[in-house]
């Protein structure tokens, strides 16, 4: 008696999330997947925070990705573009009080009770854009913070 091995498991029969499986579903000639593009994230005015985080983390990634990557309003700016309410903002400053650029910006946009909320910096590495509940003060972030008078 003979004993192999298969990728499939004891049936031998491809699953959904097999690649054979996927590119019948995609109707690839050579056996392989064929790539789809993934939709843009959208803002969903309806939705909750976590609904919208998708958007909000790309206008993250973008605004870091340009020259402007240290600049609060540059966040600002990018996040209103993409929809969101500039009057349930907060960022903090860019630089210290000094004068020497920050080592890491906060900014936020109030969401029912939970806040979208975004750092980057040189202290931060790579961008971070989470979900947290909001402060009872109705607020996303604790501290100081500069107007949003632009």
């Amino acid at each position: 008696m003979l004993t192999g091995c298969s990728g499939f498991g004891p049936s031998a029969t491809p699953s959904a999330s097999s690649p054979t499986a996927i590119a019948t579903a995609t109707g690839s000639p050579s056996g392989t997947p064929t790539p789809t593009a993934t939709p843009a994230p959208t803002l969903h005015p309806d939705g909750s925070a976590r609904d919208n985080l998708p958007l909000f983390a790309s206008v993250v990634a973008a605004v870091w990705a340009s020259p402007n990557r240290v600049s609060g309003r540059a966040y600002v700016d990018a996040l209103v573009a993409a929809g969101f309410d500039k009057a349930a903002m907060q960022v903090t400053n860019d630089t210290t009080t000094v004068g020497n650029p920050a080592e890491s910006i906060q900014f936020s946009v109030r969401w029912g009770d939970q806040c979208l909320v975004g750092q980057v910096g040189p202290a931060t590495g790579d961008p971070v854009a989470v979900v947290l509940p909001g402060l009872a003060e109705g607020e996303c972030l604790v501290g100081q913070t500069r107007p949003i008078d632009w």
